[in-house]
């Protein structure tokens, strides 16, 4: 009786800390999948991400993050883009090439350039300019739009699927993704262990 007690109770553990970790995944990650080539070839259509939810929780989107959020044109579409203006800056593109406050701005993971214009506009207060790496092809704040800091939903953070792309997502610099979208969740297991 005692063994099967015991055996129960080991039981009870396994699965409670199998919920914690399931909760855990569904509050700091979301599952996406990019549709569309507009971030070709740096993440191609079909291609299945994991998105950090808490990657600013405890920091500000930054330049060159790749941000999930609804679609602009309200037709429940989610749209993946590339953060390349911050709030109260001044954003213009001559000849494809990006100016932030008068300044060329440096973009390598930029493969499909443009050549189109696009005049001198100061981005909003709480507001962020953002654009496809795609230029060609892509639907973003160059057609007067840009993304409230409430609507970004995370930031692209693994692309696991299809297996050839696996890898971290081609943020222009991506040291903070591992610490929001990973370290948390150990964060918060190890205070819940201590609490004990």
């Amino acid at each position: 009786m005692k063994v099967f007690k015991s055996a129960l109770l080991e039981i009870a553990y396994i699965l409670a800390g199998a919920l914690i970790i399931f909760l855990l995944f569904q509050v700091t990650l979301q599952n996406s999948i990019v549709d569309g080539s507009s971030m070709e070839p740096n993440l191609m259509n079909g291609d299945r991400l994991l998105v950090s939810k808490v990657s600013y929780v405890f920091s500000e989107p930054k330049r060159g993050d790749i941000v999930i959020f609804p679609s602009p044109y309200s037709d429940g579409r989610e749209f993946i883009k590339r953060i390349i203006g911050l709030p109260g800056e001044t954003v213009q593109i001559v000849s494809g090439e990006v100016r932030i406050n008068g300044t060329l701005i440096d973009e390598p993971y930029l493969v499909n350039k443009d050549t189109r214009s696009y005049p001198a506009t100061v981005i909003p207060t709480g507001e962020y300019f953002v654009m496809g790496d795609n230029r060609p092809v892509s639907l973003d704040s160059r057609q007067g739009w840009t993304v409230k800091r409430a609507d970004i939903n995370g930031k692209a953070w693994l692309v696991f699927y299809p297996f050839k792309s696996f890898g971290f997502a081609p943020n222009h610099k991506f040291a903070d993704i591992a610490a929001g979208a990973v370290l948390l969740p150990i964060f918060i297991l190890r205070r819940q262990e201590n609490s004990h």
